[in-house]
């Protein structure tokens, strides 16, 4: 085995990116604070060809070097929207027909294991690092995804969950 080399890849050029059709998925990050976790968002956005990233808040916007440092460039391929009112976007959304999921530990949350996807738009929410997302937003939301979890620690880091999220999601999306 050998490991590749960025140009045998065949990884699509910014432009390309740009051009090509998008994953019916958008990415919502309610008051996020860390610019790596925003880097990583961008990035994990990247990867899995997604829509857009609406950055909701106090959530940190590029350009930013803090931001660049983990989105290595990715904030420049994926679409993003600065909002300062979630709320309102997440009403938006849901009205122009986009099912609202948020990353939460709530009552009646869907493991994510059992969450299903169909051939539907779909707007992933993420929230503040310590609070989570805010209880209006999860009132909105069709459902909650909850990320298994069998240590001491009651959450990931939202970076990592949105990774995880991110990745079954859009893989049952392909799917469906």
């Amino acid at each position: 085995m050998r490991k590749l080399r960025i140009e045998e890849m065949g990884r699509m050029s910014v432009e390309e990116f740009r051009a090509t059709e998008k994953l019916p998925l958008v990415v919502v990050l309610d008051n996020v604070r860390s610019m790596h976790n925003v880097g990583s968002v961008f990035r994990t956005a990247d990867a899995f060809c997604l829509e857009k990233i609406y950055l909701c808040g106090i959530t940190p916007q590029p350009p930013h070097r803090e931001i660049r440092k983990t989105a290595i460039g990715a904030e420049e391929s994926v679409a993003w929207e600065a909002r300062e009112d979630a709320l309102a976007l997440v009403k938006e959304l849901k009205a122009s027909g986009f099912q609202l999921l948020a990353i939460e530990q709530a009552e009646g949350s869907t493991s994510l294991m059992d969450f299903q996807a169909s051939e539907e738009k779909y707007a992933l929410i993420l929230g503040h690092e310590i609070e989570g997302v805010q209880q209006a937003i999860i009132d909105e939301a069709h459902q909650c995804l909850e990320i298994p979890q069998y240590g001491t620690k009651h959450s990931l880091n939202i970076s990592v969950a949105g990774g995880i999220a991110l990745y079954d999601i859009s893989t049952k999306i392909r799917g469906a």
